[in-house]
């Protein structure tokens, strides 16, 4: 794949750096070229309502946490990206009854403070730990509720993190949102300096890529100044915490859920098209789930959008 420099930064590879004649394919598919795109391994679902969309990602927490027992407990890693499910995660678990204490959930992602070289407090306006329990845990009763051991979320040190995974809870599915730059989490491009200069790193070096502190591409501080921060950029942070692809192939199932709020038509064409297609590069990230065994995409219908010019 010969690639170009980046329209976006020069510093940085990115989705821009794609040959032309991919990218003037993936502007065409309709969504029913997409629904196309679906291959074994890999499965484009749509939803032709906001509810259904949301209802249904939340039901994967459930389906995850039924089938835990405290001999063999099962989790799901989750994300602040969507966040509409969360709510109806807390409101299933409750009016259903459902007792999930043998259950596990792991955030995916965290900010990181350059200033103190910690991950960002629960306390933070933008913290994820926070949104978590907020949306989600502290509004399920305690003797329905997992405890605190339960929750894992990444810190600065992430050995701890990391080892959860090891440690004998299987990890049903990782759940994810796809961001401007075409990342799950915080996996975005890397820098384009020292031995990446030339060229980006393999789909199979990056793949090595555990949880970890990541510089974020300058896509994914704007997007996040836009959808959290009423376009405050300096309020984002620039550094985070990412659970990463080691981590994600050890998750039975990685569920892709695209609304139109996070990301844009080109992207949520490009990135279904690159691995149904299995032609993955770490100039987009998400397309590196080619080779992960079993990958959902979900979208709602009135999100997808089009890629046709309209002058606004």
């Amino acid at each position: 794949m010969n690639l170009r420099t980046s329209s976006i930064s020069p510093d940085w590879w990115d989705y821009t750096c794609l040959p032309l004649d991919i990218v003037e394919e993936v502007a065409r598919l309709t969504p029913r070229d997409i629904e196309k795109l679906s291959r074994p391994g890999f499965r484009v679902v749509f939803y032709d309502t906001l509810e259904d969309f949301y209802l249904a990602e939340a039901l994967e927490y459930i389906s995850a946490w039924k089938q835990s027992t405290d001999d063999n407990p099962v989790g799901i890693c989750g994300p602040i990206g969507p966040t509409e499910q969360l709510p109806l995660v807390a409101r299933l678990v409750t009016e259903l009854g459902l007792d999930v204490r043998s259950g596990h959930f792991w955030g995916m992602d965290e900010w990181f403070d350059v200033e103190t070289g910690r991950e960002m407090p629960a306390t933070h306006p933008l913290s994820f730990e926070k949104a978590d329990r907020e949306m989600c845990f502290n509004r399920i009763p305690k003797k329905q509720r997992m405890p605190d051991a339960h929750l894992h979320f990444p810190k600065a040190d992430t050995a701890a993190y990391t080892k959860t995974y090891d440690a004998g809870v299987r990890c049903a599915v990782m759940q994810g949102g796809q961001g401007d730059v075409k990342h799950w989490a915080f996996n975005d491009p890397l820098q384009r300096k020292g031995k990446y200069k030339a060229a980006p790193p393999t789909p199979a070096e990056y793949r090595k890529l555990a949880t970890r502190v990541v510089d974020l591409h300058p896509l994914t501080i704007a997007q996040n100044a836009r959808t959290s921060g009423g376009g405050n950029i300096a309020m984002v942070p620039t550094k985070a915490i990412t659970v990463g692809p080691v981590e994600t192939w050890k998750s039975e199932k990685v569920s892709i859920w695209q609304a139109g709020t996070h990301d844009n038509p080109f992207g949520q064409r490009l990135t279904a098209y690159l691995i149904s297609r299995r032609l993955p590069t770490s100039c987009v990230p998400m397309s590196l789930l080619a080779d992960h065994p079993n990958v959902q995409f979900n979208y709602y219908r009135g999100g997808l959008g089009t890629c046709a010019v309209e002058m606004h």
